[in-house]
């Protein structure tokens, strides 16, 4: 069974269509790149799946099941904006993690930031920019999820961090689950990924494994993309 499955799904925003007509299934156990340019609907596709938005048509479920009450358990959602707290500390959103969600895994967390010299006591209004999104992206990252949605996850992170964000927090999930992760820095997180969707003006216009990119097209994804999205 797909972790997340669109058919025929549609989002308007008034007369202003965000997402039309997209079909996809994502199977469990997979990175999937959500690629596009601004204003693409990436967004959209996330928060719909994660039952921030309600769909204007189609289908779409989460583990067979329509977003909402029940797909929530299901979901880790990593928003555009950084959305924890500022006045707790570190060691307080772990509390505050582990009271609200059953599967968090405390000692990962702590593992990670850690390793990112965080300090438990630190308030996170007293964090730089990029060590918030580290913060969040570590405790989404530490649930036993089955989907992780993750809007835009490095974009603020120094270049030097990215690898280890890439190769331990984003490869340290659940086999059977999947990750969707929407960003524009391609050429860092090629490397992690099995398949990528691009999407442009609410549309899919390819779903492809990035094996196939390179043996097919005989490029990158970061190629593939400046190819078919160049201004």
């Amino acid at each position: 069974m797909p972790v997340l499955e669109c058919k025929g799904l549609t989002k308007r925003f008034g007369r202003v269509p965000a997402l039309e007509d997209v079909s996809l299934a994502i199977e469990p156990g997979r990175i999937v790149g959500l690629l596009g340019p601004n204003g693409s609907g990436k967004t959209t596709l996330i928060k719909l799946a994660n039952g921030l938005l309600t769909p204007d048509g189609g289908y779409m479920a989460v583990c067979g099941a329509p977003p909402g009450r029940e797909s929530h358990g299901l979901v880790s959602y990593l928003p555009e904006r950084t959305a924890i707290p500022t006045w707790m500390s570190a060691k307080q959103l772990l509390d505050f993690y582990g009271d609200f969600y059953q599967d968090f895994r405390r000692e990962a967390a702590e593992e990670m930031l850690e390793r990112l010299n965080i300090r438990p006591a630190q308030t996170i209004k007293q964090m730089s920019k990029g060590t918030r999104e580290k913060v969040q992206l570590i405790m989404v990252m530490s649930r036993e999820a089955k989907l992780y949605l993750l809007d835009e996850p490095i974009g603020g992170v120094d270049p030097a961090t990215r690898d280890y964000i890439l190769s331990t927090i984003i490869g340290n999930y659940n086999p059977e689950a999947s990750v969707v992760l929407s960003t524009h820095l391609i050429s860092d997180v090629e490397k992690v990924l099995d398949e990528v969707i691009f999407i442009n003006q609410g549309r899919v216009v390819l779903q492809s494994t990035v094996d196939d990119i390179r043996e097919e097209q005989g490029k990158s994804v970061d190629e593939l993309f400046r190819e078919v999205f160049k201004c």
